[in-house]
């Protein structure tokens, strides 16, 4: 377990103060915004960039790998996803993934342990925005499976949404996708990582509106 999994505040990354480093793959670099355990086998959290005409060689996926298209088109044997396609990858599968025109990624490996998920390749382009409870707060659900904690959403918040309090029983991770989102510890631009502890509550706003990766679970 790594510190930040014991903090009881959240944890911030910004992206854009972290420099691109290399990854086993020629052509692909990252930016680890969470990391856990070995350095190449580890639980991690990345952004992910395959410059033009790069792969990675054949693998597997213990615990599962989780991908949602930021940018460009990233592939695979099985098909193309451009941006905005989100993918799982459930635990034990595998493929050779490449890109002809350069992608970037946010990536999630080794978070999703245990048999019987479903194996995902959506296009969020197509998907529509599903009204919320909460005026100005829109939701496209991505993942939500019996028998699994998690609920993987992108969520929007329509410039001047200010919401009510809100509380993460089991904790949440979030990833600033388009705009900022601010509650009382401060404001998140796009590209900012946010780990919300278990049982955290606070009360998000955007000013600007604001398009956000959420995970909870």
């Amino acid at each position: 377990m790594s510190p930040s999994d014991l903090l009881d505040q959240p944890l911030v990354v910004d992206a854009k103060q972290l420099d691109w480093t290399p990854s086993p793959a020629d052509g692909v670099v990252r930016k680890r915004l969470k990391h856990s355990g070995p350095a190449e086998s580890g639980m991690v959290t990345s952004l992910v960039r395959y410059r033009p005409a790069s792969h990675f060689d054949r693998h597997y996926h213990p615990d599962g790998e989780e991908i949602l298209v930021l940018e460009g088109v990233f592939s695979d044997e099985h098909g193309d996803y451009p941006a905005g396609s989100y993918l799982l990858n459930p635990d034990g599968s595998g493929h050779r993934p490449f890109s002809e025109p350069g992608c970037l990624l946010l990536v999630k490996l080794r978070q999703y342990p245990g048999e019987g998920r479903q194996q995902l390749a959506l296009d969020t382009g197509q998907m529509a925005w599903q009204a919320l409870d909460r005026p100005g707060v829109f939701r496209k659900q991505l993942y939500r499976q019996a028998g699994f904690d998690e609920r993987i959403s992108l969520i929007q918040l329509r410039p001047g949404t200010e919401l009510s309090p809100l509380c993460h029983p089991a904790g949440a991770e979030i990833f600033v996708l388009e705009g900022s989102v601010e509650d009382e510890q401060g404001r998140y631009d796009e590209g900012c990582f946010i780990q919300l502890p278990p049982g955290y509550c606070h009360q998000p706003r955007s000013r600007t509106g604001c398009v956000l990766y959420l995970k909870q679970g």
